[in-house]
């Protein structure tokens, strides 16, 4: 049993073997350190939502968990909710959407999990090409000047809400924006690799504090509900909810999976970059990493999870402190899951004022597109006209449908907002624009590749 299981993990990579000569008390807490990186993130989904944190978090350690087993612990990523989806799952909840004669939110929400699950589904389509055409083919098809404006429409699209939520509290909300601004520029140690954290639990106090005084100003956008919390058990299952299927919602949230692949690769590309070892190409290879992370998130989907993914603020943490060690990983996910398995803790977050998640979100969002604004600036020759083209494109669309008129097509006697497809529109039109221009300069010179 034991050689089965040692050829199955067949530790030989470093993500395999980096735990070794690391005392438990020294992995126990770099694993915390995993999960507490995520969390800020990961909860501003399905607060932002109206989904349940404790689902949330029980999902994210579990995906974890099942996509470091589907890799043979070869890539340690942590899964965390994809704030691509987050659009998607906006418009199929949408109460003036398609689903407005769904009166209740939650059953809305269970066919936006049930187009997640479909999404996932993807992800294998997307699998079986990779293994059928190489993978040097198929990130041809998704180069930089695609994924690029990609994720900066990803940050731009979310940024009204994000201003939406802010708003609701001119204490709190830019209370919470200085805070991570102040631990970003000035911390040292450890504490600068929890903004978000620290921002979110620095102005939760300050809100705290403002409802035990008594203040106006917790009645308006800083009220806390102690109430749910009193109530609350330590220890519980998370509140699962199961998706249901229909054609309008699957046809509005699958796209989105073209930016969650994208994204996959792109953190798989620079992770094997650090680590030294090329993850795309070699081993685990593209083919697994997409077929795990799409197993994964139909699991997932399946109980009540917003779409997982891999996750850039794993990267960041990964390069920052050098442990690629999938034990770690592995670790950090099952701290997620005794998380989730307390209803106490969930309402904790569930009671945080939307104008302090208002406050982070500005700081992730812009975040977001900023660091697609550097993956362009990095990875592309704005010289070679086409890949000017595709970017122009799809930045002009993406940003144009979605802040535009109302654009509504008739679907299976449904109307859809296509405004709300912005994201999967501009990422199609890149992928078709890159697939028949050629590569020139400015010269007319024929080039190959897009690298500068």
């Amino acid at each position: 049993m034991k050689n089965a299981i040692m050829r199955w993990w067949d530790p030989t990579g470093i993500a395999q073997t980096a735990h070794r000569g690391e005392s438990a008390a020294s992995l126990i807490v770099k694993g915390l350190q995993s999960m507490l990186v995520m969390f800020g993130a990961t909860i501003i989904v399905p607060l932002t939502l109206g989904m349940s944190p404790q689902v949330t978090l029980f999902g994210m350690g579990i995906g974890t968990w099942l996509f470091l087993l589907l890799t043979k612990g070869k890539s340690p990523m942590t899964m965390g909710s994809s704030f691509a989806f987050m659009i998607g799952v906006l418009g199929v909840i949408d109460p003036n959407g398609p689903l407005a004669h769904v009166a209740e939110h939650n059953e809305r929400l269970q066919y936006a999990l049930g187009g997640i699950v479909i999404a996932g589904a993807v992800y294998l389509v997307f699998s079986l090409l990779v293994k059928w055409i190489g993978a040097n083919r198929f990130m041809h098809v998704l180069p930089h000047a695609v994924t690029g404006p990609t994720v900066v429409l990803i940050g731009v699209t979310l940024a009204p809400h994000a201003v939406n939520q802010f708003a609701t509290s001119w204490i709190l909300g830019p209370l919470t924006l200085i805070i991570i601004i102040v631990v970003m520029i000035f911390a040292r140690g450890k504490a600068k690799a929890f903004p978000i954290l620290i921002g979110l639990a620095g102005a939760y106090f300050v809100a705290v504090m403002m409802n035990l005084a008594g203040s106006l100003e917790a009645t308006n956008g800083a009220y806390i509900n102690f109430y749910a919390l009193r109530d609350a058990d330590i220890f519980g299952l998370p509140p699962f909810m199961a998706p249901k299927f229909a054609l309008v919602p699957i046809l509005m949230m699958a796209p989105f999976a073209l930016a969650t692949v994208a994204e996959n690769i792109a953190d798989h590309v620079i992770v094997g970059q650090e680590m030294g070892e090329d993850l795309v190409r070699n081993k685990p290879g593209l083919s697994r990493t997409l077929f795990a992370d799409g197993i994964q998130s139909m699991a997932v989907a399946a109980f009540g999870t917003p779409m997982n993914t891999t996750y850039s603020e794993n990267v960041g943490l990964l390069i920052i402190t050098k442990v690629f060690s999938s034990i770690v990983v592995a670790i950090g996910a099952g701290f997620a899951v005794l998380l989730g398995l307390s209803p106490a803790f969930a309402e904790v977050v569930r009671s945080i004022p939307v104008s302090i998640i208002g406050g982070a979100s500005i700081m992730l969002y812009g975040m977001i597109a900023s660091i697609g604004m550097r993956n362009v600036k990095e990875h592309v020759n704005l010289n070679i006209e086409k890949y000017l083209i595709i970017m122009s494109v799809m930045l002009v669309v993406g940003i144009g449908m979605r802040f535009g008129n109302i654009i509504r097509v008739e679907i299976a006697e449904t109307a859809i907002r296509l405004d709300r497809m912005n994201l999967p529109v501009a990422i199609i039109l890149g992928v078709i624009l890159n697939a028949v221009l050629p590569n020139k300069y400015y010269g007319g010179k024929t080039v190959e590749g897009e690298q500068k």
